[in-house]
């Protein structure tokens, strides 16, 4: 994602019902509070906190007495986004020529996992891979274990299992508490 302050600004007012209704309103026609309002069924005062902080963002702005979309804002944020660079991933060139093979065969270009080999030796490289995610000698919750393998992988569990299986990852018996191996 993107470093633009506006740009997490706009995903915060996309991340509510209310502000999504809102919009899809004013996409159609330009429309004041009251307006807004009546026709979505919430109160004016939450239509009216919704539609300032969207207007803080740069997304709709009132013209005389009704709001409307800033069609403009919304293309240039969009615009910023996805004309920008995106990471690639690009395995080390210290890695032996196997493992960087592996590594891109099961690994999109963003570095997050296509799919989890069922091969052992592959299944090793793309563990170490992930292992390294953890910082050595810092203990994590498996809500933080969960959230970090979230970035490669939905099947959190598994690979959970497998860095422990693998033992990349130690954990106390009762789960509380993970930790990498150096």
């Amino acid at each position: 994602m993107s470093d633009d302050p506006r740009l997490l600004d706009f995903v915060k007012a996309m991340s509510d019902v209310d502000r999504l209704r809102i919009i899809g309103l004013l996409a159609q026609r330009a429309a004041p509070l009251a307006e807004i309002a009546a026709e979505l069924g919430i109160h004016p005062k939450d239509a009216f906190g919704h539609i300032s902080f969207m207007g803080q963002v740069g997304i709709i702005r009132k013209e005389n007495e009704s709001y409307e979309l800033d069609e403009n804002m919304l293309e240039t944020l969009s615009k910023t986004q996805f004309a920008r660079e995106r990471e690639t991933y690009v395995p080390a060139p210290d890695l032996d020529r196997r493992s960087r093979k592996v590594l891109a065969s099961y690994l999109n270009s963003d570095g997050t996992v296509k799919q989890i080999p069922s091969q052992p030796a592959k299944l090793k490289i793309i563990l170490q891979y992930l292992a390294e995610a953890f910082e050595p000698s810092v203990n994590y919750t498996e809500k933080e274990v969960n959230t970090i393998l979230r970035r490669f992988h939905v099947d959190v569990s598994s690979l959970r299992r497998y860095l422990i299986d693998a033992e990349l990852l130690k954990r106390e018996s009762d789960g509380s508490r993970y930790w990498r191996i150096v």
